[in-house]
């Protein structure tokens, strides 16, 4: 699946994340350049630089071949627009679209180019299930469909876990390692992967803090 992200921010990034993790084509635009900057070290997927609510700038992020559009500014009038471009002007098959503020709610439909308006509160992992609506695709993440928390930490020269394989490190209850990425590329986290300086860790988990998910490793 090629999908389009608008919006870099904290949940944008990591949707941009799994959906890389399950194999997927993965742009990712924001229109905050040190944003932009500050992630291409960061995620295996493609960045840019720019105001999607630009019909241009969506065309050189790939927009006429997504197969998925989601939108998650900050700005409820940005995303809008983008969603209404998405599939009226380019006829994006999906299009989903992040509500910041629960009284515009009603303007997230069909009229506006919307086939999923999800609220912000809404868990990420069911925020990627409604957006491409295939369960199959996040399948290896879905430890329940509620209170799911994606929480990265990378692996540092002062690490404890250095060294060491996946299979001994003794992770929270309740909490899975979705992929380790290694520079900059997605790797399956199989038992005998041995931990590195400079891995980045998606780990997910319906239970555990992020203070005791890095605690398990740093």
């Amino acid at each position: 699946m090629k999908a389009l992200i608008v919006g870099a921010g904290r949940l944008g990034a990591q949707i941009a994340q799994v959906l890389a993790a399950a194999r997927n084509d993965v742009t990712l635009v924001d229109i905050d350049d040190d944003r932009v900057a500050e992630l291409e070290r960061r995620l295996p997927v493609r960045l840019l630089a720019g105001d999607a609510c630009e019909p241009a700038v969506l065309e050189y992020a790939g927009v006429l071949t997504a197969d998925l559009v989601v939108v998650t500014t900050g700005s409820d009038e940005d995303n809008l627009v983008i969603c209404l471009l998405a599939k009226r002007r380019f006829a994006v098959p999906r299009v989903a679209a992040r509500v910041n503020d629960t009284e515009n709610a009603w303007l997230f439909d069909r009229s506006w180019g919307v086939d999923t308006a999800v609220p912000a509160a809404t868990p990420l992992i069911s925020l990627i299930e409604e957006a491409t609506g295939a369960t199959d695709t996040v399948a290896l993440l879905r430890l329940s469909k509620a209170g799911v928390d994606v929480i990265e930490t990378t692996i540092s020269a002062r690490s404890r876990a250095v060294g060491r394989t996946l299979a001994e490190i003794a992770l929270p209850e309740g909490t899975v390692i979705a992929t380790v990425v290694r520079d900059g590329r997605p790797t399956v986290p199989a038992p005998g992967v041995r931990l590195r300086p400079g891995d980045e860790l998606l780990v997910v988990s319906h239970a555990a803090t992020e203070e005791e998910i890095h605690a398990a490793f740093q």
